[in-house]
């Protein structure tokens, strides 16, 4: 009953009826058309919409419903038309919100108040609500019991039926292009389909044809297709089809435990590594993919040939990465795109893109936002490229620092130079430093100095967060607290305090810094490792063991605490780090702060919370 619109897929029937005669519309439908059509590229694209002129009937009240063409509405998703209920679907919510739709409460929570003005979550909350503004025979009525009563209404005029509906979508197995996994059939007009025999497997694709457009090449291959019948001899047909490369995916990774075994898929290896610990993997795969690869391995358990029920332990899905897109209709009507260095952008006075003009005749083409990575659209970045320019190291370091590894990324080349001029620091950081070994554990009780032992815990301070961040897989934080720490080892470098020491302090921080920059930077880090000599004492940086925290080096003979009286921030205290609050409150009430602001007034009380601050209540 909620329902106030409905939108349809730009490649619905509909959509292409009402824009006959309705270029705004034809054109809407082509720039709908032209954006990532997955779940993933969807959830990122902004919601956008146009009305066709057209209304379809509400099934049960009979009131005139509009009919849009939405963006976001995928043609391959049940009939490709939605109902918009806003009131209860963030995504619609949304979408209203922008083209000043009606939004209609029909379900509600005892105590929680409705508004238009901005989405909560519990607006979608199935389980706790019951309908309202539904009319007597819904009102009341609690999720289930008012999906089956609607679903009873429909059968009763015969408009519809109850169904389940599983996304589980055909595998589509059978392909006709040359690169897939071929099918092991051979089809004789005696026999029928016959499967190839075992000792002939696997069937091998032939390495020398090339598609041209114009079909599988594979059917006009006589050398592949033309075989005896297995099981009568005649003269019959290999099947050129070939299985989707979903069949390859879903399970390929089974197949690295034991890649070198030829005379079966897995072998006990496979049981030994498997279910996966870690899968990362993008987010245009978080659903098919990761899907496929659940079914397979049930299959594989069913069949006996690994001991597995699921594949993968834990999942990261990272995000994807954007970039812009530049374009113009050729006279003929296509979309010609140019590539991002190709192109001049036009701005206006806020600094926005409004426009862009060709670099090589200054003449217009399209800005078309951020979107995807993607050859078709030029807009991908060639990673050769960017290795050619910078080294592998700063690429990488690039990508992890950019965004949170499930975030989508945008292209940015200002922060790639970034990210090389940090890698240039901590060269330079560490050459500086003389070759040696490590400082024993022990010997680290002979450091006296202040501002080293300071320096030293801010060190082991920034390791312990990084450590926490690659626990939870926060690659960007990961690579910030390994920027904090090469400026920790710069200010070391440049303290006016006993050189050895210093030099002590200096190449603990930098094999710290190594072993963190690591995963992310592995070519600077191991000749960094090399160089200093840190190879002789814990082998290769790959081999070395991770840096644990030095809880003794966290200890303080001294800490500030934060002085208010009344409440008021007055100034900083220093304390023994074991002072006890009788020694903590004496402190306080013998500050030049205290003297200066409760001059001539009584203390009441004095609040002491333990490592923060101190609190003097005067009257």
């Amino acid at each position: 009953m909620g329902v106030t619109f409905c939108a349809v897929a730009p490649e619905h029937p509909l959509a292409a009826h009402a824009a006959v005669g309705n270029v705004a519309l034809q054109d809407f439908i082509q720039r709908a058309r032209q954006g990532g059509t997955t779940e993933a590229e969807l959830a990122i694209k902004d919601k956008e919409g146009m009305p066709t002129g057209m209304f379809v009937q509400h099934p049960v009240t009979g009131e005139d419903v509009p009919v849009w063409v939405g963006n976001y509405v995928l043609m391959s998703y049940g009939d490709g038309a939605v109902m918009g209920v806003p009131a209860h679907d963030e995504r619609d919510f949304a979408f209203a919100k922008k083209y000043d739709l009606p939004i209609r409460q029909v379900v509600a929570i005892d105590g929680a108040e409705f508004s238009t003005d901005a989405w909560a979550d519990w607006y979608a909350d199935k389980h706790r609500c019951v309908c309202v503004n539904s009319g007597p025979d819904l009102d009341g009525l609690r999720y289930a019991a008012a999906v089956d009563h609607v679903a009873g209404m429909l059968v009763a005029r015969g408009l519809g039926e109850k169904r389940t509906t599983w996304r589980l979508r055909d595998w589509g197995i059978s392909r006709q292009r040359y690169w897939g996994t071929p099918i092991p059939i051979i089809h004789c007009p005696s026999c029928g389909p016959v499967p190839v025999p075992e000792h002939d497997l696997p069937v091998l694709l032939p390495e020398d044809l090339i598609p041209d457009g114009s079909g599988n090449p594979l059917a006009r291959c006589s050398a592949f297709v033309d075989v005896p019948c297995p099981t009568c001899g005649q003269a019959a047909r290999r099947e050129t089809d070939t299985m989707d490369t979903f069949v390859d995916s879903s399970w390929y990774f089974m197949r690295y435990t034991c890649a070198d075994n030829n005379d079966a898929m897995v072998d006990a290896r496979a049981d030994q590594w498997m279910p996966m610990d870690q899968y990362i993997g993008g987010i245009e795969h978080a659903i098919l993919h990761l899907l496929y690869a659940r079914f397979w391995t049930k299959v594989m358990r069913d069949l006996g040939l690994v001991k597995a029920d699921e594949p993968f332990k834990r999942l990261l899905t990272q995000g994807m990465v954007l970039n812009h897109i530049y374009s113009r209709r050729s006279d003929k009507g296509g979309i010609e795109y140019f590539w991002p260095h190709e192109v001049e952008n036009v701005l206006d006075a806020q600094g926005q893109i409004i426009g862009a003009r060709l670099k090589g005749d200054g003449s217009a083409i399209d800005y078309g936002g951020v979107g995807t990575m993607s050859k078709s659209k030029n807009n991908g970045i060639d990673p050769q490229d960017l290795i050619h320019r910078y080294g592998a190291d700063t690429a990488r370091l690039f990508t992890m620092f950019a965004a949170p590894p499930e975030a989508t990324l945008e292209w940015n080349d200002a922060a790639v130079e970034g990210a090389h001029r940090f890698l240039r620091r901590v060269w330079d950081a560490a050459r500086s430093l003389a070759s040696g070994g490590r400082v024993d554990e022990a010997a680290w009780s002979g450091l006296s100095d202040a501002a080293l032992k300071k320096a030293r815990r801010d060190v082991h301070l920034i390791l312990r967060q990084i450590t926490y961040d690659y626990e939870r897989m926060q690659y960007n934080t990961v690579v910030s607290g390994c920027m904090k720490l090469l400026n920790q080892i710069e200010q070391i470098l440049g303290m006016d305090t006993d050189v050895v020491w210093r030099a002590r302090v200096a190449r603990e921080a930098v094999g710290i810094l190594l072993r963190a920059l690591y995963p992310a930077t592995p070519h600077i880090a191991h000749a960094l490792w090399e160089a200093l000599g840190f190879a002789s004492h814990d082998g290769t940086v790959l081999a070395a063991p991770w840096p644990l925290v030095d809880e003794a080096a966290l200890l303080q003979d001294e800490i500030e605490l934060v002085l208010q009286i009344n409440g008021k921030l007055r100034g900083a205290l220093r304390v023994p780090a074991q002072a006890d609050r009788a020694a903590i409150e004496a402190a306080a009430l013998a500050s030049p702060e205290f003297h200066r602001h409760a001059e001539g007034l009584t203390t009441r009380k004095v609040v002491v919370v333990p490592g923060r601050l101190v609190n003097v209540v005067v009257a």
